[in-house]
């Protein structure tokens, strides 16, 4: 039995890995990116290259999706030229953060022209996309989670999260906000250890072998904050997206967020001083420069920075 061919729309930093795995499983597809470059290294391997969603939507049943916003979703979904205008689209699954109130209502809008939306949010980063070990969140009808599980098994590790649509989308906000919280915690008490005369890497190995070990201290700060690359890989504008999404959705729900709103807050002086595009590991900058410190190794100056 021939494997279904799939389309892939959104070929960026976790899209491009994630469309390569199927293409290296050898599932025919059909690909759509405004990068020339991403599209041409998926035809090198095999893809078939369109110009729009609705094309994609002409030739492919499954649909996936890995976009930067809830509104280019929208747009891909139901634009002029939207992947609903195709006539062959019979599964669209999100891998973006679009948030729940986005997935119930791209789902419903979806139902109406036959199409059955899930929500497959993913946590991992891109080195995970590219080795296939993503953490990936999918609800919606158990059926056509069953029926994709041997496409989205080659992306990582699937977890059911209910057949509502935006439960995985919920999972995600919460676990984007907790990684975000991680960060400015951890910020903090780096650039307090640091001013007091602390060296930042024996910090860190104290603290990943004590109680205050986080997904901060294990990875984003020994790579890419001590070493002063700030390369992390995720931008500071969607890491604010995410924790702005998750703060309304509860809020919404009646759950008070209190500790979640300053993290909202401290990303978005992030954003507002180093830009969107920055790697949301400029946070620690933030603390630095009002903390008068700098952490890690360049012998650069932070207010140079």
């Amino acid at each position: 039995m021939s494997e279904p061919t799939i389309g892939f729309i959104g070929l960026g930093n976790m899209g491009g890995p994630m469309a390569t795995r199927l293409a290296a499983a050898g599932y025919p597809l059909v690909v759509c990116d405004p990068s020339a470059r991403a599209v041409a290294a998926l035809v090198e391997r095999g893809a078939r290259s369109v110009e729009t969603a609705a094309e994609v939507g002409a030739q492919a049943e499954i649909i996936l999706v890995s976009l930067p916003t809830p509104d280019v979703v929208q747009e891909v979904a139901f634009g002029p030229e939207g992947l609903i205008h195709g006539g062959k689209a019979r599964i669209l699954v999100d891998l973006s953060t679009t948030g729940p109130k986005a997935a119930v209502q791209i789902a419903a809008r979806l139902a109406e022209s036959g199409i059955t939306a899930m929500d497959a949010p993913v946590s991992g980063g891109v080195a995970s996309a590219v080795k296939g070990s993503l953490a990936l969140m999918v609800s919606g009808p158990r059926a056509v989670y069953d029926e994709l599980q041997p496409v989205l098994a080659h992306l990582g590790k699937l977890f059911f999260c209910g057949d509502k649509a935006g439960l995985g989308q919920t999972l995600k906000l919460a676990n984007n906000l907790m990684s975000a919280a991680a960060l400015a915690v951890t910020s903090e008490a780096l650039a307090m250890g640091v001013k007091a005369g602390l060296d930042p890497t024996v910090m860190i190995d104290v603290i990943n072998a004590s109680s205050g070990r986080n997904s901060a201290s294990v990875d984003k700060f020994p790579r890419a904050v001590i070493p002063r690359t700030f390369d992390f890989g995720f931008a500071t504008g969607l890491s604010y997206k995410d924790a702005r999404l998750c703060v309304e959705e509860a809020e919404a729900l009646g759950v008070p967020m209190i500790v979640g709103s300053a993290v909202r807050q401290m990303l978005a002086v992030t954003n507002a001083t180093f830009g969107p595009q920055s790697d949301f590991t400029c946070i620690a900058k933030v603390v630095e420069q009002w903390a008068g410190v700098q952490i890690g190794n360049s012998t650069e100056k932070t207010s140079k920075e």
